[in-house]
Order: structure tokens, then sequence, then C-alpha cells
């Protein structure tokens, strides 16, 4: 037998050929069987960001592009008052920001990084969520030059605080 290479197969060569045949054949039957098994969204793409935000906020808007941009399907709700959504969600006062999201179960307040929300996912932590509270200069979305450190705390239902990741 010859191939473009002139060189006969090898034993093993055959081996592996027949195990890809027989992983092919496998996955036609569970795809027939479940066409799910093919289009089912990874963990990240099931979650969806519902931001809540200013319409005139720009640095919201930054942060929501951050997220997409980090592979999270986002959908923004621009209302004038941030203060009663605030509230409903139970954001606590000590670590609210500019808008506020949702994601997976969890609260996100203000300029977290992406990475930090795929982590609080991955981990599924027992908190309300993550939050960077104020507008730090250096955080996702905000686009400034300037490196300022902030620090993302996590909190729970009761507004207690502990750091989550450091920058």
């Amino acid at each position: 037998m010859s191939n473009k290479h002139n060189v006969a197969p090898s034993s093993s060569h055959s081996k592996f050929i027949t195990r890809r045949r027989v992983l092919f054949a496998l996955s036609v039957v569970a795809v027939a069987g479940s066409g799910a098994l093919i289009l089912a969204p990874s963990p990240l793409e099931a979650e969806e960001v519902v931001v809540y935000k200013d319409p005139s906020c720009e640095c919201c808007d930054g942060w929501a592009r951050h997220m997409r941009q980090n592979g999270f399907s986002v959908v923004v709700n621009s209302v004038d008052d941030m203060t009663p959504i605030k509230r409903e969600l139970g954001v606590p006062d000590a670590v609210e920001s500019c808008h506020t999201a949702n994601v997976g179960g969890y609260l996100v307040e203000g300029h977290v990084p992406a990475d930090d929300i795929k982590r609080m996912l991955a981990q599924r932590p027992d908190i309300k969520g993550l939050a960077v509270p104020g507008m730090p200069m250096s955080a996702p979305g905000m686009d400034s030059p300037d490196r300022e450190p902030f620090t993302v705390l996590a909190f729970d239902a009761e507004g207690m605080t502990r750091v989550f990741a450091s920058y």
C-alpha cells in the first residue's frame, strides 16, 4: 500500500485508524441520539450577564464591552434611577458602584474583571456576589491609562466583605 510519503503503515498506525473509526462511529451514534451533545453551550456561554446602568454612563458600556470580549453574553438595561434596583437586589451600601449585574445567580457590582467572575462561577462560593466599590481608574471599562490599585470584594447577604482579588 502506498501513501504520499511512500511509507507502509505500521501496525500502531492501523490501530489508530481503527480507534478513530470507532470514535467517529460512537460520536455519530451519540449525535443521532441527542443533538444537544453538539449544541449544548459551555458553562460560560450558558451564563448571561444582565446589567443595570444609567443610560449616560459610558464606563458601564465599557465594562459590558469587556465582558463580551471575554466570552459573556451581555444584556444591558438602562434605568434612570439605580437606587431602587440596588435596594431590591440587596447591594450593600459599602460596595456600591455605578452599575449592577446579575450572572449565574450572583450579583456583580461595578467594574469587576471578567476573570474574577469566571473564577466565581467555576468555584461557586457561598457569597451573594463580587464588587469593585467606587470607580477605580484601572478597572475594566474605565479605559484610563492611570494605574490605580483596586480590590475585588466578595460580599454576603449581610453585607460582610472579604478580599477576592487585588490588582
